[in-house]
């Protein structure tokens, strides 16, 4: 299929009516589900996921966690820094997890303890 036949599939598919969905609605649902598709799994072999399983500087986490914890910014720095979507998602969630269920679920865990001290840091309040 050529470039502009896709375009014009999916600008069709774009003018459908979505049952219950008014159109900011179906706006949203459309940008969610191309982020849900995007960050799944698996397409991860389609990005540059170079940097997966490499140490994260105090400087990337900081970045990270001074962001909001959505779909879209979990997509975005996962193509920035060239990680796995799901890392990213662990990032946010070390950060909001208590200290105590972190001394009890991982207390030995070099990278959980750099992400609590980044977001203690960066003052976040969780």
């Amino acid at each position: 299929m050529k470039k502009s036949e896709f375009k014009q599939a999916l600008l069709d598919l774009y003018s459908e009516n979505i049952e219950g969905l008014n159109f900011q609605e179906k706006m949203r649902y459309i940008e969610a589900v191309g982020i849900e598709y995007y960050a799944s799994k698996d397409n991860e072999k389609f990005r540059d996921c170079s940097q997966k399983g490499k140490p994260w500087t105090d400087e990337e986490l900081q970045i990270i966690l001074q962001d909001a914890p959505t779909k879209a910014n979990c997509l975005k720095y996962a193509l920035l820094f060239k990680r796995g979507y799901g890392s990213i998602e662990q990032i946010y969630r070390w950060a909001a997890t208590s200290d105590e269920d972190v001394e009890r679920k991982r207390p030995d865990d070099s990278f959980v303890k750099q992400i609590k001290k980044v977001s203690k840091e960066i003052k976040l309040r969780l």
